[in-house]
């Protein structure tokens, strides 16, 4: 995510020369260089010229402190300003109503139906409210049936009619059904189209009279960039709806939307959401994006996600098998599928500071885990549970079975018994580590 707008805003900080305060002539360059990484991003020109305007001045005439470089002050301006373009704070969603009703609306192709069923888990598991989904999207093939799976994934009741093609009308007995079975929020997904036209808008509108929605989302695929800001304003004047999500952070996006989006519509981005997964929805923090845009990393997010995969029980039985130098494979399985469940890899990487910068010339894939998953569930429990079993002949028989050669093998387990020793003498010196590198080594 963002990782060329990163590259050459970093490029253009950075390259600001001199000592003592930041003159005219010094910061001329390096503005010019911002506007054109915005541009690049696909951020409207406009902006990108007021927003450097402002840098500027607030830059101009400002005391270095002693210990910064003129560059390293500049990185917290722009850093503020960016914060300021994507509204500043965090906003979060209304759910008053008895049941608060919650309308999402977008573009088909947004995202809007897995959004949808993430924010159900969301409300649910984080907010420990009943949730219902709604699937009025009566046009588009197999919606209803998409709905459905995904309301089961995550264990909320679906609300359909079979034979209604009526939006409205599915969309108010719905409410009042969740009202007769004592549901707290109720999630209506509406039909998109593949380009705004006057009959989807017609129908939106006519659905948000008809259930008086607490909040109405407008779901936004960030890869669209400018295209995706003309849409929104385009559903505002129609929808005035509450706020803003954006999907697909996970993808090559160029961050137009993101930056763009607060500044041209002035309504608040709410979440973002970056996979598939169910869990794979946050927040959406103006300081915390602009700090992983510059490159300054998101620890605080990092750290919220790793909690919720923690399980403190869990953590003391393994530091107790470190210390007896009894770690196993399932204890190293169970630690790879407590990782995958915080998020996509590369975006958890970009969350640790310094941490895209070390790495950004390493090829990191998505299924970095799956060797090492191959490998484990190719052992029989019994090898699992014990290590030290895997002799030359189970250790061929391994490779066979997980479709990798008898030296990887080798090497896997090399890796894994350095890590077993380095952990036991972590502990032994008060440290102990409950979470193990996916990729092996110290």
């Amino acid at each position: 995510m963002f990782e060329s707008l990163q590259e050459k805003l970093d490029r253009a900080l950075h390259g600001l020369k001199g000592h003592g305060h930041i003159t005219e002539l010094n910061i001329a360059n390096t503005v010019k260089e911002i506007r054109r990484a915005l541009v690049d991003a696909d951020v409207n020109y406009k902006i990108a010229k007021e927003f450097t305007a402002k840098v500027k001045d607030e830059a101009m005439g400002q005391n270095v402190i002693t210990a910064l470089e003129p560059g390293q002050l500049l990185v917290k301006i722009v850093h503020d300003e960016l914060t300021a373009l994507m509204g500043g704070n965090m906003v979060d969603i209304n759910i008053d109503g008895k049941p608060a009703v919650i309308l999402i609306a977008g573009l088909q192709g947004s995202g809007k139906t897995t959004f949808c069923s993430k924010l159900a888990n969301f409300l649910k598991t984080k907010r420990t409210k009943k949730v219902m989904l709604v699937a009025c999207d009566v046009y588009r093939p197999a919606a209803v049936e998409q709905l459905k799976v995904m309301g089961e994934k995550v264990g909320c009741h679906v609300y359909w009619e079979e034979f209604s093609k009526d939006p409205v009308s599915i969309a108010q007995n719905a409410v009042q059904y969740a009202k007769d079975n004592g549901f707290h929020i109720v999630i209506v997904d509406t039909a998109g189209r593949l380009a705004v036209d006057e009959q989807m808008m017609n129908e939106i509108s006519q659905v948000k009279a008809a259930i008086q929605p607490s909040e109405t989302l407008f779901v936004v695929d960030s890869m669209t960039g400018q295209d995706a800001i003309n849409t929104a304003k385009t559903f505002n004047e129609r929808l005035d709806f509450d706020g803003v999500v954006l999907t697909k952070l996970d993808g090559d996006t160029r961050g137009g939307a993101a930056l763009s989006i607060r500044y041209e519509v002035h309504k608040p981005i709410k979440f973002i959401s970056y996979g598939e997964k169910p869990e794979s929805m946050d927040y959406f923090y103006p300081e915390r994006m602009s700090q992983r845009i510059l490159g300054m990393g998101d620890i605080v997010s990092f750290v919220e996600r790793a909690q919720e995969q923690f399980d403190s029980r869990q953590a003391a039985e393994l530091e107790k098998k470190i210390r007896k130098n009894q770690l196993d494979f399932n204890d190293y399985m169970a630690q790879l599928q407590q990782i995958k469940r915080m998020g996509n890899i590369k975006d958890l990487i970009n969350m640790v500071p310094g941490m895209s910068k070390m790495l950004q010339n390493v090829d990191i894939k998505e299924d970095s885990f799956k060797q090492v998953e191959a490998i484990i569930l190719s052992m029989t429990p019994r090898e699992r549970a014990n290590p030290d079993l895997l002799n030359p002949s189970r250790r061929k028989r391994i490779a066979e079975g997980s479709g990798n050669k008898p030296e990887q093998i080798n090497a896997f387990l090399k890796q894994f018994d350095e890590m077993r020793k380095f952990l036991k003498t972590m502990s032994k010196h008060g440290g102990a580590m409950p979470n193990i590198n996916p990729f092996g080594g110290k």
